[in-house]
C-alpha cells in the first residue's frame, strides 16, 4: 500500500510538464477562440473581409461568393459569431439601412453582370428582398450592376453596403385635383410621333397616374405633376381671391390701336388641363409653370396685341365685350392644340388717365352733349306728342260737342214729332168724343125734346164743375125760363170762381 502511494505523487510529477503544457494549450486555445468571437447587435449587420486562405477573387468582381479573398456576399447577423480571427478576417459593423415614411430607397450595385446594351436600370425584381441579399444577387440571382429598377419602401433592411449604396427620394404622392404624367427611361423602345407611348414603354406614357401613393423610381421614371383643376390668372395690376400667385407678379397686357394710342388692358383668364390631355401637354409643353409663362402667356398677349392692331383706341374702349369674344375664339382654337382648355376670357380696364386720359374726356364730353341733346330730343318728342294728344282731345270734345247738339236736334225733332202726334191724337179724341155727344144728345133730342136735352147737358156740367145753385133767380112755368135760369145760375157761379183766383 506505501508503495502505491508513492507511485501515485511520482506519477503525478512526471504528469505534470504534460498537464501544464495542455492547460497552456487549452488557455491558448479559449484565448483563439474568444478572440474569434464576434458580436453582431440588433440594429447591425457585420461585413466580412477575408484576408487569406481563400484565394484570388475572379476577375471583374468585388465582392466574394465562394470564400475568396477580399468583401464576402454574405453578413453576419445579430448575434455571436465564432471562428473569425482577426489576422485573418476584418468584420466592419454597419448599421441597418432604414428608410423613412415618405421616402423610397434607390438602390445602385457596385458588382454584377454588365447591364444589357442600351439599357441604364436593371430589370425590376419580383421580390425586393432576395435583390438585396448580396449573396443571391451575385449567384444564382444573377443581378446586374449598375442602379437598380426596383426601389425599397419605408422600412429597416440589412444589406451589404459594400455591394449596395441607397440613396432616398421623396415617394411619388399625387394629390386631389392633380395627375402625375410619367416620363418612362425604361422599358420598350418604339417609335412615337408626338413622343406617347403606352404604359411600360420608354418615353412618356399617354395614361397619367391618378390620386395616390406611388413607390416609384424617380430617377428611371421622370415624374411630372399637372393640376387638372380650374387655373385663373390676372393679367392686371391686382389679382383675385382664388388667382395663381407666382414669384413675379403678371403685367397687364399693354396693346397699341390703330390710330397709335398705346394703353394697358386688365385681363381674366380661366383654363383647365384635363386628365387626358396631360400626357400631351407635358410632351408639347412641360409642367404647370411652363404651361403658364411658356404657352398661355405669350399666346394671351400676342391675341389680344394683334385684335387691338385692327382697331381704333375709341372702338376697343366701346366694344372691349368684342374684342373679349373674339380673343377667346382665336385663344381656344389656339391652345387646344396642346391640350389646354379655356373656360372664361374677360376684359376689365382698358386704358388709364396717363395713356388714355384726354381721348376718354373727349369721349366723355361727347358723351354728355350725346345725352343732353338726346334728352332734348326727347323732350321735344315728348311736346309734340303732348301738342298731338291736346288736338286730339279738343277734337274729341268738338266731335262729342257736335254729336250732342245733332242729337239734341236729332231728340227736339223727335220730341216735336211725338207732341204733334200726340195733339192730333187729343184732337182727334176730342172729335170723336164731340162726334160722340153730339151723336148721343141728337139722339136724345129726338126722344125728349131739345130744351130738356140741353137741360141735362147744363145739370152734367154743373155736377163736373162743382156749380153751386142757389135760388136766386126766379124760375118761369116754361120750360124754357127754367132753363134760362138755371145758365144764369151756372155762369154767376163760374164769375164768383174766377173772383176767387184773383
Amino acid at each position: 500500500m506505501e508503495s502505491t502511494w508513492e507511485t501515485v505523487p511520482g506519477q503525478m510529477r512526471r504528469l505534470g510538464p504534460i498537464l501544464t503544457i495542455i492547460f497552456v494549450i487549452l488557455i491558448i486555445a479559449a484565448i483563439a477562440v474568444v478572440s474569434s468571437l464576434v458580436k453582431i447587435d440588433g440594429n447591425q449587420v457585420g461585413i466580412v473581409e477575408k484576408k487569406l486562405g481563400g484565394g484570388d477573387l475572379p476577375k471583374g468582381r468585388i465582392l466574394a461568393v465562394k470564400g475568396e479573398n477580399g468583401i464576402q456576399a454574405q453578413l453576419l447577423a445579430p448575434g455571436w459569431h465564432l471562428f473569425y480571427w482577426p489576422w485573418q478576417y476584418s468584420i466592419t459593423k454597419k448599421e441597418m439601412i432604414e428608410i423613412k415614411e415618405g421616402f423610397v430607397g434607390l438602390v445602385q450595385a457596385s458588382d454584377g453582370r454588365s447591364l444589357p446594351a442600351d439599357t441604364i436600370y436593371a430589370p425590376e425584381w419580383e421580390d425586393p428582398d432576395k435583390m438585396i441579399n448580396a449573396e443571391y444577387f451575385l449567384s444564382e440571382g444573377n443581378g446586374f450592376k449598375g442602379p437598380q429598377l426596383s426601389v425599397l419602401k419605408p422600412g429597416k433592411y440589412r444589406l451589404n453596403t459594400r455591394l449596395f449604396t441607397v440613396t432616398t427620394a421623396p415617394v411619388t404622392n399625387v394629390r386631389v385635383g392633380n395627375v402625375a404624367v410619367i416620363k418612362s427611361n425604361v422599358g420598350e423602345v418604339v417609335d412615337s410621333k408626338d413622343r406617347l407611348v403606352e404604359v411600360d414603354q420608354r418615353g412618356i406614357w399617354n395614361k397619367p397616374l391618378g390620386e395616390g401613393q406611388y413607390y416609384l423610381n424617380t430617377k428611371a421614371y421622370e415624374v411630372t405633376i399637372i393640376s387638372i383643376r380650374q387655373t385663373k390668372v390676372s393679367y392686371t395690376v391686382e389679382r383675385e381671391l382664388g388667382e395663381r400667385r407666382d414669384t413675379q407678379p403678371i403685367r397687364p397686357i399693354t396693346v397699341r390701336s390703330a390710330d397709335g394710342f398705346t394703353f394697358p388692358v386688365d385681363v381674366r383668364i380661366t383654363y383647365r388641363i384635363d386628365r387626358e390631355n396631360a400626357p400631351r401637354v407635358v410632351a408639347m409643353v412641360g409642367d404647370d409653370e411652363l404651361v403658364l409663362s411658356k404657352l398661355v402667356t405669350p399666346r394671351v398677349r400676342s391675341t389680344f396685341r394683334d385684335n387691338a392692331e385692327k382697331v381704333k383706341a375709341l372702338d376697343y374702349v366701346q366694344n372691349r365685350s368684342i374684342q373679349g369674344q373674339q380673343s377667346a375664339a382665336m385663344l381656344k382654337e389656339e391652345l387646344a392644340k396642346y391640350g389646354v382648355t379655356i373656360l372664361e376670357i374677360s376684359i376689365g380696364d382698358v386704358g388709364d388717365e396717363k395713356s388714355l386720359g384726354t381721348l376718354l374726356k373727349t369721349q366723355t364730353d361727347r358723351e354728355i352733349a350725346l345725352q343732353e341733346q338726346t334728352t332734348f330730343e326727347e323732350q321735344q318728342r315728348a311736346a309734340e306728342k303732348q301738342k298731338a294728344l291736346t288736338k286730339t282731345t279738343q277734337e274729341a270734345e268738338e266731335e262729342k260737342r257736335l254729336a250732342m247738339a245733332v242729337y239734341g236736334v236729332k231728340v227736339a225733332s223727335e220730341d216735336k214729332q211725338r207732341k204733334i202726334i200726340e195733339a192730333q191724337a187729343e184732337a182727334e179724341r176730342v172729335k170723336l168724343i164731340a162726334v160722340a155727344q153730339a151723336e148721343a144728345y141728337k139722339k136724345i133730342s129726338e126722344v125728349i125734346g131739345p130744351d130738356n136735352a140741353a137741360l141735362i147737358e147744363i145739370m152734367k156740367l154743373v155736377e163736373a164743375g162743382g156749380i153751386r145753385i142757389t135760388p136766386e133767380v126766379m124760375v118761369g112755368g116754361s120750360a124754357s125760363g127754367t132753363t134760362d135760369a138755371l145758365m144764369g145760375t151756372m155762369l154767376r157761379g163760374m164769375l164768383d170762381k174766377q173772383a176767387e183766383k184773383k
